[in-house]
């Protein structure tokens, strides 16, 4: 594999690049706050770095999952989420707004959508997961951007 001639944006922009990391920190602590457990989080985390297509994202989000008590099952068949059958009511909800916010489709079908989740989660625990989605988003982004490698 040849040489990238991308820029690590974290390096180009490094204050900026902590100013990411601190609005990722303040997600996850209203999480928390809001009553979300880590292992949502990182369901979160997971399932928009599957969509964003983002590999170093995953590499460090899938083992933070695992050791979170995502079960592995779950993990497996996360693209297929809506199918699969084992996902708790919160757990679909979290999924629901965290793709509302990642693909931001903005059809009719977008508020009902919305509407299921709200009725699961409280406003708290839904304005956090879209701060959760948000802030993995601006990471994929960043990492998709300056072609982070896979180790």
């Amino acid at each position: 594999m040849g040489t990238s001639t991308r820029l690590y944006l974290e390096r180009q922009h490094p204050l900026v690049y902590r100013a990411a990391l601190s609005f990722a920190d303040a997600a996850t602590r209203a999480a928390a706050e809001a009553g979300l457990g880590r292992d949502l989080v990182e369901l979160i985390n997971v399932r928009c770095s599957q969509i964003n297509a983002c590999p170093s994202c995953l590499k460090a989000h899938v083992p933070q999952a695992v050791r979170a008590g995502v079960d592995s099952v779950k993990l497996a068949v996360l693209p297929s989420w809506r199918d699969a059958g084992i996902f708790e009511p919160k757990e679909r909800a979290v999924l629901e707004i965290a793709e509302l916010v990642t693909q931001m489709p903005g059809d009719r079908h977008s508020q009902e959508r919305y509407d299921e989740a709200a009725a699961v989660l409280t406003p708290d625990q839904l304005s956090a997961v879209a701060w959760v989605a948000t802030a993995i988003n601006a990471f994929n982004r960043i990492s998709v951007t300056s072609g982070h490698p896979v180790d």
